[in-house]
């Protein structure tokens, strides 16, 4: 199992890590952060296995992967 931590404040809501992430693992958050963007959060954590597809995908390094 991985875990996912997203720095909400770098995220701008791209969805790039959403498409790459291929069990369904991310999804964007309702609230938004302080430049009013809705960044992307680990919604079903149980699902990440820590492929680090999505901090690949990320242009904002705002994602880190932990096995």
């Amino acid at each position: 199992m991985g875990y996912v931590v997203i720095n909400t404040e770098l995220c701008k809501g791209c969805e790039l890590c959403i498409s790459a992430c291929n069990r369904g693992a991310l999804s964007l958050s309702e609230t938004q952060n302080r430049k009013g963007y809705q960044p992307v959060s680990l919604a079903r954590p149980e699902k990440c296995n820590g492929c680090s597809l999505c901090a690949i995908m990320c242009p904002d390094v705002a994602i880190t992967v932990y096995r």
